[in-house]
């Protein structure tokens, strides 16, 4: 959970890194990056700051800004209906991004908290630098660390249902619960 009185600031320095990848924000833009700290307390270690640009039925365009060393837990999007589950592109805009997908155990600049090794099966380690894109098939697991600047990424998906997402933890909550002071 979130304290409100966090949230400006956390929007603010999410803002500052977008704008280091040379992308335009309105001011009421950054008033719209939404705050997840998946329900592990711990938005610096675990989290993602991320505005949605376009969110509709069929299609929806975000950028995610990850603070340095921050990790976007291990995930997948999982079928829906008669829909096999949303596709997602990913390209770096700005910083280094750690992308994780099950294959080869390839782990070697990226790390895992202690006592969430259980949690992150997927190793196959892949460095991306801005202009590097990848596409995700629906059900696919996968997990982002942003490198030691942080990192800012578009994100193309076929449909937007982040509530839906499985997730390898079980402590995850997807939807951030925010607290009064």
């Amino acid at each position: 959970m979130i304290r409100r009185s966090q949230i400006p600031a956390i929007q603010r320095e999410a803002a500052d890194l977008i704008r280091k990848a040379g992308i335009v924000l309105r001011p009421e833009e950054v008033d719209r990056i939404a705050v997840a700290d998946f329900g592990l307390s711990q938005v610096r270690v675990f989290g993602a700051q991320i505005l949605t640009w376009v969110e509709t039925s069929r299609y929806g365009a975000k950028v995610i800004a990850l603070f340095p060393n921050q990790i976007l837990p291990e995930h997948w999007h999982p079928p829906v209906g008669d829909d096999p589950g949303k596709e997602e592109t990913i390209r770096v805009a700005w910083g280094v991004l750690y992308l994780y997908v099950e294959g080869p155990d390839t782990l070697r600049e990226g790390f895992i908290p202690k006592g969430k090794e259980g949690v992150f099966t997927a190793r196959h380690e892949i460095q991306m630098l801005p202009g590097d894109q990848y596409t995700f098939p629906p059900g696919a697991k996968h997990w982002f660390l942003a490198g030691k600047e942080g990192a800012v990424v578009y994100s193309f998906s076929s449909v937007v249902r982040d509530a839906l997402d499985g997730f390898t933890d079980p402590e995850i909550v997807r939807v951030t619960k925010i607290v009064e002071d």
